[in-house]
């Protein structure tokens, strides 16, 4: 049975990415003076409007409005959304995923298989920022979320530690809709056969500090990064979510992406009531959508998964 807050959770999936996205956009590539009010304030490597979302939730969205119709999400409405994003010219693209959409790849299929051929360094945090909607369409099916999440994720990114990130923490967000906790994360990590490599990172984020952390422009670091926000920050009600958002961008580097990982499972727990309402009021973003577009959307996407 779905208790009161169940639609406010759902809405919060996208509200509380785009809102740590945007929160953190203005301030990317830095680390804020600890002293340092954090707000929507805009500005930053892109000149962004205030309250304008970046590429994570745009490219949330992406899988968003493919997963609109459901029940489900096809992959080739995925990908040739990536595609449109892309061909928009955005501000902000991160590099493996500019490798991979720039051969504008016509279907799922052939989008992988550009992921699966590119070398070197592939465990970005691309792929991770733009996984909490997965978890909308899944609501039913915990193992099916799971599969997605790494279907998804393959999409762009063909790294090990980026598809257990985007599955652990779909789990995550899936679990906090239902259940209004953050245990999902542990819940998923005890049952992977990388349970020791993801527990020890966890507890990495609950004991360290951000300097343990710092490169999270890896998918690793982004996940420790918003982990350690989430769970070292006051959590005994909803100013939780703004808190630990704030704690993402004092962390520093890549703001925007730690904050729009952690604003999607905080979204989940708290709701989307919990994001302050002047910075509701102003997110917007590609393509053309308003922070209040983001509830319908989201309970959308859920009633056709159930």
């Amino acid at each position: 049975m779905q208790d009161a807050g169940f639609s406010d959770r759902v809405a919060g999936v996208l509200v509380g990415t785009a809102a740590g996205d945007a929160l953190g956009a203005g301030y990317e590539f830095t680390r804020p003076a600890p002293d340092a009010v954090i707000d929507m304030i805009g500005g930053g490597a892109f000149d962004w409007a205030p309250g304008e979302w970046t590429d994570d939730t745009s490219m949330a969205l992406a899988v968003a409005l493919a997963a609109m119709h459901g029940p489900g999400i096809d992959l080739d409405a995925v990908a040739a959304g990536f595609v449109r994003w892309y061909d928009s010219n955005p501000p902000d693209i991160g590099n493996q995923t500019r490798l991979v959409l720039s051969e504008r790849p016509g279907s799922a299929r052939a989008m992988q298989a550009q992921a699966m051929s590119l070398t070197g360094r592939t465990g970005g945090n691309g792929s991770l920022m733009r996984t909490a909607p997965v978890a909308l369409a899944y609501l039913d099916d915990a193992e099916e979320c799971i599969a997605a999440a790494g279907r998804i994720g393959l999409l762009t990114h063909h790294d090990e530690h980026a598809v257990e990130a985007c599955k652990l923490w779909t789990y995550a967000v899936r679990h906090a809709v239902l259940e209004a906790d953050f245990d999902g994360v542990r819940k998923y990590v005890s049952r992977s056969s990388h349970a020791e490599f993801w527990t020890d990172r966890l507890d990495e984020a609950e004991r360290g500090t951000p300097d343990d952390f710092a490169n999270n422009g890896w998918v690793v670091h982004a996940l420790q990064t918003a982990w350690w926000a989430i769970t070292t920050t006051e959590s005994s009600g909803p100013e939780h979510l703004p808190l630990a958002l704030a704690a993402c961008v004092r962390a520093g580097n890549d703001t925007d992406t730690t904050a729009a990982i952690a604003g999607g499972l905080l979204g989940a727990r708290w709701g989307a009531s919990a994001v302050p309402a002047p910075w509701r009021a102003i997110l917007h973003g590609y393509p053309g959508l308003t922070g209040a577009d983001l509830p319908d959307l989201a309970l959308r996407i859920a009633t056709n998964c159930r």
